[in-house]
């Protein structure tokens, strides 16, 4: 059974719901998904370090990679987090693992799609297979339940207006269902390649 890491910095909470809501999609095709939460803490001038972390991360057959879009990029916690994980890079732990990505900010655009492709750049380095976002939105295939509603296809966006009130995060129904669908189709590409792997091997 394919085991799938979801890692992730959340700084007001809607990137955690959005994580969430993709281990839920994950759980619902029998697989085993961990939430792995970067937070600042683990950051010590300027360096990034949880060998717990890393050692969950080189043993899953899927990373997802999840930030929240600041000033047209990952945020500064969660890249420290990257650099980090040089050292898998030099050794080619992550290699043809399968690797997806999302983020969330508080506008329609936000430059969201810059962060996607810089993790989608990250993921290459490290040798992954990148897998994208799969479904259509829903309002050209004339439903309403919010499916894909920003038409992001590299990755999933999730979009809430900003609050500068510090209430408690919320996220977009159809955001939500989003990243669930998105939870199954990494879950169901994980297993496929993995199948693959193996019978090349044979």
């Amino acid at each position: 059974m394919p085991s799938i890491a979801i890692v992730y910095f959340s700084g007001s909470g809607h990137t955690h719901l959005t994580a969430e809501a993709i281990a839920e999609g994950v759980r619902k095709t029998g697989n085993h998904v961990e939430l792995l939460r970067i937070k600042g803490e683990q950051i010590t001038n300027g360096r990034w370090q949880d060998d717990e972390i890393m050692e969950k991360l080189d043993r899953a057959d899927a990373i997802v990679f999840g930030s929240p879009t600041y000033m047209g990029g990952v945020a500064a916690q969660f890249k420290a987090f990257l650099d980090a994980s040089s050292s898998a890079w030099f050794s080619r732990k992550w290699k043809d693992k399968i690797a997806a990505g999302f983020t969330h900010s508080g506008s329609l655009s936000g430059d969201k799609q810059g962060t996607l492709i810089y993790l989608s750049i990250y993921a290459a380095q490290q040798g992954m297979v990148w897998v994208g976002a799969g479904d259509l939105p829903s309002q050209y295939l004339g439903k309403t339940d919010g499916v894909n509603r920003l038409g992001s296809f590299l990755g999933i966006m999730g979009q809430t207006i900003m609050s500068m009130t510090g209430g408690e995060a919320i996220l977009d129904s159809g955001d939500r269902l989003t990243a669930e669908y998105f939870g199954q189709r990494i879950a169901e590409a994980t297993k496929r390649w993995n199948l693959a792997q193996v019978a090349i091997a044979a």
